[in-house]
């Protein structure tokens, strides 16, 4: 391999939405995310429905689909 052409690989910090934090490696020191392990439904067993900024009524807008 090269030296001196990959990024640094660092502890991270991972948030939730939820307010779930926990560790992890990679390229930057922060990642923010909407669902994890601990609040998505395949793992806690609870329905859960999830739409960001309405991104369901844009698509419909832009594609033209009839709405049930």
């Amino acid at each position: 391999m090269k030296k001196d052409i990959h990024p640094d690989y660092i502890e991270c910090e991972v948030k939730c939405g939820c307010g779930n934090l926990f560790t992890t490696r990679a390229c930057v020191k922060e990642i923010h995310v909407e669902i994890c392990s601990a609040c998505h439904p395949f793992f806690t067993g609870k329905q859960k429905f999830v739409d960001t900024a309405g991104r369901v009524d844009r698509y419909m807008k832009r594609y033209g689909g009839k709405k049930a």
